[in-house]
């Protein structure tokens, strides 16, 4: 966990799929950049799979590693990105599954309001939260 102005934090990284469904989640220090897990979640990116991400993933290494894995990265540009990059808005808007995942999850007190101390305890949650919506989505479906 990292401290902040505000007091201690952390930030929730997630992959989901087309459904918005999580396939992998970890957790990071609030101060921490973005970047620093994106090898660890993308490890396992399929062949033939979009990956959509925010302006914080912009780095070139990113982009190789999605390309030789077999997978098209869409992600804006930063401003201070000096060559031009191909990105799509219109392929952008499917982001917003990942923003829906995040609010679902929020729905759950205990993730929202972040009570526990122990970042190994609030993955739990966050993964049991996680595991509700395969479930809601398993039950439907029947």
């Amino acid at each position: 966990m990292g401290r902040s102005r505000g007091g201690l934090t952390s930030k929730i990284h997630a992959v989901v799929d087309s459904n918005g469904l999580p396939v992998r989640l970890a957790l990071s220090p609030g101060a921490a950049h973005d970047v620093r897990l994106a090898g660890q979640l993308l490890s396992r990116l399929k062949s033939g799979s979009m990956l959509l991400a925010d302006r914080g993933y912009d780095a070139d290494w990113i982009r190789e590693l999605a390309m030789k894995k077999g997978a098209w990265a869409n992600i804006p540009p930063k401003s201070n990105r000096s060559d031009p990059i191909c990105f799509s808005p219109y392929l952008y808007r499917a982001r917003n599954r990942v923003e829906r995942f995040f609010n679902r999850i929020k729905q759950c007190r205990r993730v929202a309001t972040r009570y526990d101390r122990l970042a190994a305890n609030y993955l739990a949650f966050v993964q049991l939260a996680s595991i509700r919506l395969w479930l809601r989505l398993n039950e439907s479906a029947s």
